[in-house]
């Protein structure tokens, strides 16, 4: 399959030399067009001044006889300017006066193209050196003839040196717009690659990192200014993953231990029972121990599936009015003889009405109950508040005893984390059940804290 994948430096090249080419090629332009209206001027100039001193002479005639003497005048006034050309015309038409090669098109002896100010017009003229290009212009000028309408003087210019000059000039001109465009590529591909090599920096960096070299960090302070926020966004990514691994590996890590127990377990029960031939009671007592322990494993199983679809966003809830009085109160019942054994008191204050999944919401009950009712000790209180506020419903659940250390707190809602293996009991003991009751708060949208006192530890969730 082809590779359509395009290189940077290769498209800032190319634009910077099409940036450039436009730029020069501009710059030609004005500077051609500048030399042109230059020659223009030029010739207008020499051409209307031309003009003048013909109307000058025109003024001073008096007679038709002095008209005949007027071609002697013109003559000795034409000395030295090679390539200027005068036609004047009567009012019959007939030519007056006439210089050698003093040959005008229609458009330029047009009475329609020669009102108010003279315009210049260029055409090609054939001459003893193959066509030569002209430029001229008309007018109508009075003499001192009164009576006599103005005579019609049409004055032109050989421009084939500027012609010639101006092609070569265009040809030097386009030719250094080419150098310049290509020198132009060239400059800006190294000024791309000199610029781009912080980028090069950064992917040599990052081609280093493994799973062994996480800690590895951009030195932002050595990137550009624009590279600066890339750094700064790698760095917090390369941070992440380093967590991200770090939870993983103490999560495969405790993984491996909490299945270990429940395996070594069966596998001790399974070897001793068959060292020797036993009766079918005995058989039984270790098939009913080995069921203990496979239910063991399906609940931590279950818990980690549920775990890992909570992780993918794949938990969505059912919503359904569900109201925490009345779940707590159920709980309180499904403990009551737990909490009798242990001589606890259990207290309920407030009631509210939320939006969410039932079950779930039961499972997270039953989690921070039977969990503030294990850690309590013997004739201690569990009290469960329920308020609401501006910011929704809040669901405290607090016991009385010990306080969980200040460095256990950030890390209580781990996977498998136990702020004191001392503390570890049967059925959610494994060390999910805070994991799974904060992916049901969260799959609600709401936000589960603890909080750990002299007095005791507060569990307090929060519902919108």
């Amino acid at each position: 399959m082809k590779d359509r994948r395009e290189s940077i430096t290769l498209r800032l090249t190319l634009l910077y030399a099409a940036v450039s080419t436009v730029v020069l090629l501009a710059l030609g332009l004005l500077i051609g067009n500048t030399v042109e209206q230059h020659f223009v001027e030029q010739d207008m100039d020499l051409m209307k001044g031309k003009l003048h001193l013909a109307g000058h002479l025109l003024e001073k005639i008096r007679s038709s006889a002095e008209i005949d003497a007027l071609a002697t005048k013109l003559d000795d006034a034409l000395v030295g300017d090679h390539g200027v050309a005068i036609l004047i015309r009567g009012p019959d038409q007939r030519t007056l006066f006439a210089t050698a090669g003093a040959s005008f098109p229609r458009s330029v002896l047009e009475s329609s193209a020669i009102r108010g100010q003279p315009v210049p017009h260029v055409w090609q003229q054939d001459g003893p050196e193959g066509p030569q290009p002209r430029r001229g212009i008309a007018a109508y000028l009075a003499t001192g003839i009164n009576g006599l309408p103005p005579l019609l003087v049409a004055i032109s210019v050989d421009i084939t040196h500027h012609e010639h000059f101006m092609s070569s000039f265009r040809r030097m001109l386009w030719l250094f717009v080419a150098l310049a465009a290509a020198l132009a590529g060239l400059l800006g591909w190294a000024a791309v690659k000199h610029g781009l090599a912080p980028l090069q920096a950064i992917r040599q960096g990052a081609a280093g990192v493994t799973a062994s070299r996480l800690d590895f960090r951009l030195a932002v302070d050595s990137v550009p200014v624009e590279l600066a926020e890339l750094a700064e966004t790698l760095n917090d990514m390369l941070a992440r993953l380093e967590e991200s691994f770090q939870r993983l590996k103490a999560f495969s890590s405790d993984l491996a231990h909490e299945l270990r127990t429940p395996i070594s377990n069966l596998m001790t029960e399974t070897q001793v029972a068959l060292t020797r031939a036993r009766s079918t009671d005995e058989y039984r007592d270790v098939l009913a121990s080995n069921a203990e322990e496979y239910e063991r494993l399906a609940r931590m199983i279950g818990d980690m599936l549920f775990l890992a679809q909570a992780d993918n966003g794949l938990i969505v809830p059912n919503r359904e009015p569900v109201d925490l009085a009345v779940e707590v109160r159920e709980l309180f019942d499904f403990f009551d003889a737990l909490a009798e054994e242990k001589a606890l008191k259990l207290s309920l204050a407030g009631t509210a009405q939320v939006s969410g999944d039932k079950l779930m919401l039961r499972r997270a009950l039953a989690n921070l109950i039977s969990n503030a009712i294990r850690h309590t000790p013997t004739g201690g209180n569990v009290a469960v508040r329920i308020e609401v506020d501006e910011a929704g419903t809040r669901l405290a659940i607090e016991n009385s005893g010990d306080p969980i250390p200040q460095e256990h707190l950030s890390r209580i809602f781990d996977r498998f984390y136990r702020a004191d293996p001392s503390r570890h009991g049967g059925g959610e003991g494994a060390g999910l059940g805070l994991a799974i009751t904060r992916s049901i708060i969260r799959a609600h949208g709401g936000e589960i804290q603890v909080s750990s006192t002299s007095g005791g530890v507060c569990f307090v969730m929060r519902l919108a």
